[in-house]
């Protein structure tokens, strides 16, 4: 008979104390923009936000799941042959040539740098087949990644369709994902790139239209926007310290601004607190699996001075299956789960190394550590 796994949720809450934590003042931010968020981007908390899930016309922001699309198709490398129909796009323009040849890898530079509308085209042609093929893989991916307000109806933004359309929320999702990518993290921050031209006897150099990368010592990378639909719009990134954060405003007609003053509030009115150490977790021990419990990553979350003590830890416990004493490997017995304010925030899971891999060690060893268990001593002091 198939043993049934149940829950045991351990009733030991461990409050944790932050330590060596300078105390931030709160930070009033001011926008200028119609739609703004703020989020940190290895946890995705939200850290400011105005009107951040409201449906708007986006503009060239669009072209930041152009180009991560681009990244994972994994034809960088490869050369395209731009057609008539992209050299016919309108507005920003990085001005191609028909039947030029062009690898991939610098047209994406020319759509994160300069915008260019001909280079959207270009590349959704090579790497989706068709523009309406290109546009289904970049909704397909916003479904995936939890843009859930979110259409997109062409690559690059432009006004040509009514059902194109994100939140300054789904925005900033895309771009934490994107930001993963190392990739588009060194185009993103890239200021000036040159791209061989295939038609003259000069290389194209396009300096990046992202002012904040030189007006903010702070910026890392961005994507700019502007349609006369959409206004204003503009996603950038900011790393401080052990901080990285993201900044999204739409139809925001002081943006440079509004993306400085998020950011000094966020770094000045939060700080990355290490909730859970990475390593062996004492807290959690039980009947069955003793002193052997750990985690592999540490679970750091961005707090305001005054939430520093309102952080639990709970550990939740598998019952064990029958075979895991025969397990060779480490096995996942459990989840950390940690709450703020008594909201779920984070969780990882707890894994346990199996008896036979401590057998490794030596007989002398694995018999010493049993005995050490049994009457509750703890060899690592």
């Amino acid at each position: 008979m198939r043993m049934i796994l149940k829950l045991v949720t351990i009733s030991l809450v461990i409050s944790l104390f932050i330590v060596n934590i300078p105390q931030k003042a709160d930070a009033s931010i001011g926008v200028s923009a119609t739609s703004a968020v703020l989020l940190e981007q290895k946890t995705g908390r939200v850290l400011f936000e105005k009107d951040a899930h409201t449906k708007r016309r986006i503009a060239s922001i669009t072209k930041i799941m152009t180009a991560i699309l681009a990244i994972e198709s994994g034809k960088m490398n490869q050369t395209v042959k731009v057609s008539e129909q992209a050299t016919r796009a309108e507005g920003s323009s990085v001005y191609l040539k028909p039947g030029e040849k062009i690898k991939l890898n610098d047209l994406v530079y020319g759509l994160m740098l300069r915008s260019g509308n001909d280079t959207a085209v270009a590349i959704a042609e090579h790497v989706g087949g068709s523009l309406d093929g290109f546009v289904y893989l970049m909704n397909q991916k916003a479904k995936q990644i939890g843009m859930y307000n979110t259409h997109f109806a062409n690559p690059h933004g432009l006004d040509d369709h009514e059902n194109h359309y994100s939140t300054a929320y789904d925005m900033a999702v895309l771009m934490r994902y994107a930001m993963q990518n190392k990739t588009f993290q060194k185009i993103s921050g890239t200021k000036v790139y040159k791209a061989p031209n295939s038609t003259e006897n000069w290389d194209r150099e396009w300096k990046n239209k992202n002012r904040l990368l030189s007006k903010y010592k702070y910026c890392t990378g961005g994507k700019t926007g502007y349609t006369k639909r959409a206004k204003r719009t503009l996603v950038t990134t900011a790393t401080k310290g052990d901080m990285n954060l993201i900044a999204v405003t739409l139809n925001g007609p002081d943006d440079w601004n509004d993306h400085i003053s998020m950011y000094e509030g966020g770094f000045k009115g939060f700080d990355m607190a290490e909730v859970l150490a990475k390593g062996k977790i004492a807290g959690a021990k039980n009947k069955y699996y003793k002193n052997q419990l750990y985690v592999k990553k540490s679970i750091v979350y961005p707090a305001t001075n005054d939430e520093m003590d309102l952080f639990s830890v709970k550990y939740k416990l598998e019952k064990p299956k029958k075979n895991w004493m025969r397990t060779k490997n480490e096995v996942i017995v459990g989840k950390a789960v940690v709450y703020l304010d008594g909201k779920v925030v984070q969780e990882t899971p707890i894994y346990l190394k199996s008896p036979k891999e401590k057998k490794k060690k030596g007989l002398f060893d694995f018999v010493k550590e049993i005995f050490l268990s049994v009457i509750g001593v703890n060899d690592n002091g």
